[in-house]
């Protein structure tokens, strides 16, 4: 494990907070009808948090 508890709660926090905020942009544009080049704005708040609960999963 290379970080605390502290550390892991945060990133399963901040990674969670990043799924909530990649659902509300999505519900968005997808429901404003934007091109699929806006869509794909989607993909960083998503793959941050995935990337943030992975790391709070694993200890790293």
């Amino acid at each position: 494990m290379n970080i605390g508890p502290r550390g892991c709660r945060m990133r399963l926090v901040f990674g969670v907070a990043s799924f909530a905020v990649a659902a509300g942009l999505g519900a968005a544009v997808v429901g404003l009808g934007a091109p699929r080049a806006a869509r794909a704005a989607v993909a960083l708040p998503l793959w941050i948090g995935a990337l943030g609960v992975a790391q709070a999963l694993a200890g790293t």
